[in-house]
């Protein structure tokens, strides 16, 4: 199958759930510089979970550049993939009103985790599909920075219940390492 479709698809689904995510900032009544302040916990989860949406379709788009084909399973997984992505707007207006309560950080976690494994689930069936000498298995290399994530946002859903702003600082440091797309893939494309 032809990768274009599921490409347009799922960048129209993350430009649908920023949509949704920036509805949920609601403007002050008051026109004062002080009418901003009861909004700084929302403003800061929309901010943190907008880069994380951004880290997500920039990766997404530098993996599909190395990728020639999709299947079934490949298709299923981008879509599991979207669905935890999804649900980002809903964890971060939560913490947001809540002012990043241990709980709703908790739920913020996990989704984030979530989604990470979804990514790396995506990745590994595409890996399946393609060819041991493909661009794609060549660029893609080892997980390990994957496999970091996943128990950096572990200790960031348990931590929540401890202290959730630690919680946040961990989901920040994962955020930071996934902020420069993946070089490997790159490197290759240009070669």
């Amino acid at each position: 199958m032809d990768k274009g479709r599921l490409e347009a698809f799922s960048d129209g689904v993350l430009a649908i759930i920023i949509t949704i995510m920036v509805l949920e900032l609601r403007a002050p009544e008051e026109g004062t510089l002080s009418a901003l302040y009861p909004l700084v916990p929302k403003l800061g989860s929309y901010v943190l979970s907008f880069i994380i949406l951004g880290i997500y379709w920039n990766n997404h788009h530098h993996l599909w550049q190395a990728v020639e084909k999709v299947s079934g399973s490949v298709l299923w997984a981008n879509l599991h993939l979207l669905f935890w992505l999804s649900l980002i707007p809903f964890t971060t207006s939560w913490i947001g009103e809540s002012h990043f309560a241990r709980i709703p950080v908790a739920l913020y976690g996990a989704v984030l985790w979530m989604s990470g494994l979804a990514y790396y689930i995506m990745v590994r069936r595409l890996l399946a599909y393609h060819a041991k000498d493909s661009l794609l298995v060549s660029a893609v290399g080892d997980n390990a920075k994957e496999i970091r994530s996943l128990y950096i946002y572990t200790a960031a859903v348990l931590l929540a219940f401890l202290n959730p702003w630690i919680s946040m600082a961990l989901i920040v440091l994962v955020a930071a390492m996934w902020l420069i797309p993946d070089r490997r893939i790159e490197e290759k494309i240009a070669n």
